[in-house]
């Protein structure tokens, strides 16, 4: 619904990978962070793919298995990557992005996300999300104790974390195993702001092909008034 697409996404089945990004900044800013984020992470999970032997920056979280930490670390690179880039050119001044990745291998499914876009999972009877949003509503207005308010807050969209706004941020990594006939969505706030979860899970639930879902998610959004752009990543676990 914008005149640049600000949103990135990438599929490698061999690798197991699937990102999605929503950038954010003037000057199509957000389209070169998204971009930039996404092509970092990639670059890492393809160089530990085939060399083990990689250093490792930021260390080793020893709660998380070996692929788990290959892509903490690879968005790790990914913050520093756009960070710098902002740094370097001033029509990129407080550009940055959010990510949400995950990667597929040994029938464990490892998750890493900053920022508000989501990843879901999906079965027959219920959609479950998986990622909590770095925003003021999901880390404020729901935390226990928090006040009720049939007014809509005028800060609950803002983003308390994204890629890119500091050398470094806060990544929210998780594992779970995963089994054939789940099925996952990696979407942009484009989606979720105008979707309602049982919305999404409807258009999830007749299981045709990825391809088509996705669309239906997609043109779904945009009928029910997104001005943003949407992204929507549908994957099915077939063994």
């Amino acid at each position: 619904m914008r005149r640049t697409n600000e949103d990135a996404l990438f599929i490698d089945e061999s690798l197991g990978l699937l990102i999605v990004a929503d950038g954010m900044g003037g000057h199509a800013a957000g389209e070169v962070a998204s971009r930039l984020a996404v092509e970092a992470v990639v670059g890492f999970i393809r160089r530990t793919t085939e060399d083990h032997e990689q250093s490792w920056p930021y260390g080793i979280d020893s709660t998380l298995s070996f692929n788990a930490n290959r892509l903490r670390t690879a968005v790790h690179l990914a913050n520093r990557r756009v960070f710098r880039e902002a740094e370097s050119h001033d029509d990129y001044t407080g550009m940055g992005t959010t990510i949400v990745a995950a990667l597929v291998l040994d029938n464990v499914l490892s998750i890493a996300h900053v920022g508000d876009s989501r990843l879901y999972h999906a079965s027959d009877s219920q959609l479950v999300q998986l990622t909590r949003d770095d925003s003021w509503s999901a880390r404020v207005l729901v935390q226990p104790g928090a006040a009720a308010t049939a007014e809509p807050h005028p800060m609950r969209h803002v983003l308390t974390n994204v890629l890119g706004a500091r050398d470094t941020t806060d990544i929210h990594v998780q594992e779970r195993q995963v089994a054939p006939g789940d099925l996952f969505l990696l979407c942009t706030d484009g989606l979720h702001g105008s979707l309602e979860d049982q919305a999404i899970h409807e258009l999830l639930s007749p299981r045709s092909s990825m391809e088509r879902t996705a669309e239906a998610l997609v043109r779904a959004a945009l009928e029910r008034g997104s001005r943003d752009n949407v992204t929507a990543l549908v994957a099915l676990c077939t063994e």
